[in-house]
């Protein structure tokens, strides 16, 4: 059989950790993408630039300045333990919020664009007909905006799929519990199984290649491309 059972857990374990994550992070993302294409305050450009980081910061630098604030000593770690919780380190629920800081600018940058692109108008004709907040949010927003949406899940899904230097540092090589597809593929290699090692990668070429023609697909026919 080309795949194993540890294969059939690693590929579920990045599914339920991919869609939690990107569920999360277009709750959290979309306040944030609010604010940022909307403020004028000075705190914008900071801000957006710690959103950011992940794009230009190695994945390992990420992971080990998670696993000292998630380990017994750092703050999170002392905060989690004091509440009973233990430490969040080689956890599921580590990976998940190393996954949510990783993908964080992959949601908030395509829902920032649409946000943008909506412009204030919109929003002053709805300020007039005396609609609140979220009324305006729900039907002005929210379906002017639904192209960016659909981007940021489909962005922000992938890319935690093919995770791998965060995971790694926060979750280790935990069966069942912490070893994603990308850690299984490395541990493949590592026992010199190629065969199994070429099934996992290219299901996952195969997988981003699918994800890239959903998204081109779902943009040409959002504009109206002939």
């Amino acid at each position: 059989m080309p795949l194993t059972s540890a294969d059939f857990a690693a590929i579920w374990l990045t599914l339920q950790l991919a869609s939690l994550t990107t569920v999360i992070l277009l709750i959290v993302g979309t306040p944030i993408a609010l604010w940022l294409a909307h403020t004028r305050s000075r705190f914008r450009g900071p801000i957006g630039a710690i959103v950011a980081l992940p794009l230009v910061l190695p994945p390992t630098v990420i992971g080990f300045y998670l696993l000292l604030a998630m380990g017994p000593h750092g703050y999170v770690g002392q905060f989690t333990q004091f509440l009973g919780l233990g430490t969040l380190t080689f956890s599921f629920a580590g990976l998940v919020i190393g996954s949510v800081i990783y993908s964080m600018p992959f949601v908030v940058q395509p829902l920032q664009n649409a946000f943008t692109a909506i412009g204030p108008r919109p929003l002053e004709v709805a300020a007039t007909l005396r609609a609140n907040r979220w009324d305006t949010f729900f039907t002005v927003i929210l379906p002017l905006a639904r192209p960016g949406f659909i981007t940021a899940a489909i962005l922000g899904f992938a890319h935690t799929v093919g995770e791998f230097g965060v995971v790694l540092m926060i979750g280790g090589n935990i069966p069942e519990k912490t070893r994603v597809v990308s850690v299984q593929i490395y541990d493949h290699v590592e026992a010199l199984e190629y065969a199994q090692a070429h099934w996992l990668a290219g299901a996952m070429v195969v997988f981003s290649f699918l994800v890239l023609l959903a998204l081109y697909s779902s943009r040409k026919s959002q504009t109206g491309w002939s």
